[in-house]
């Protein structure tokens, strides 16, 4: 009998540790900003506060009918930038961020559900300003995330990206190393890069 009390505690606590941290991942900690503010901008597009990271806002869909994503969510605003810098809309127009890798395709390969050129990380084209990057899925987060590059140099890329969290910045630099004829961006969750080709 003591044993059946015991797990009933414990996935009792669990259960209670889960809603609490779904609560927590929904609700605006950092006071500093207010949900829909913007804190950034690419190009002239703005990159907007989220609050939790997974708040949501409402659909952002164009006049056209175009969904560009849940507002503020990381996808929102890559979709929201190559909707407005290059004019470009994806095939498929919904997913969740890890979802805009496609593993079938091969490094240098055309993605067809976003129609953008894939490549894997590592590969042995350089990144460059304006692509965007997928993160896998994680413990904490399973919808990964996406984000865009900003810059590149020699050895590092820096990333610009909508909701990355209360507390961290939309922008953020990772290291970029040549290896054995390949570019690779040193995060183990980095999935890889898509580009629109000019």
């Amino acid at each position: 009998m003591k044993v059946k009390k015991t797990v009933l505690i414990i996935i009792s606590v669990l259960a209670l540790g889960y809603a609490g941290l779904k609560a927590v991942k929904k609700t605006n900690l950092n006071s500093d900003y207010k949900i829909g503010q913007a804190l950034d901008s690419l190009n002239g597009i703005k990159v907007y506060y989220n609050g939790g990271v997974d708040n949501v806002s409402g659909r952002n869909v164009t006049k056209d009918n175009y969904n560009l994503g849940l507002k503020y969510q990381c996808v929102e605003f890559v979709k929201r930038y190559y909707y407005e810098h290059y004019n470009h809309k994806m095939p498929d127009a919904y997913g969740h961020a890890k979802d805009f890798y496609d593993s079938k395709v091969k490094d240098g390969d055309l993605n067809s559900k976003r129609n953008l050129i894939q490549y894997t990380n590592p590969s042995k084209k350089k990144p460059e300003v304006g692509d965007l990057v997928i993160f896998s899925g994680s413990l904490l987060n399973r919808f990964g995330h996406v984000a865009i590059i900003s810059r590149v140099s020699e050895n590092e890329v820096e990333i610009i990206q909508q909701n990355p969290g209360p507390f961290s910045d939309s922008r953020e630099t990772i290291t970029l190393e040549f290896q054995k004829g390949n570019y690779k961006i040193e995060n183990k969750r980095l999935l890889g890069w898509l580009r629109k080709e000019k």
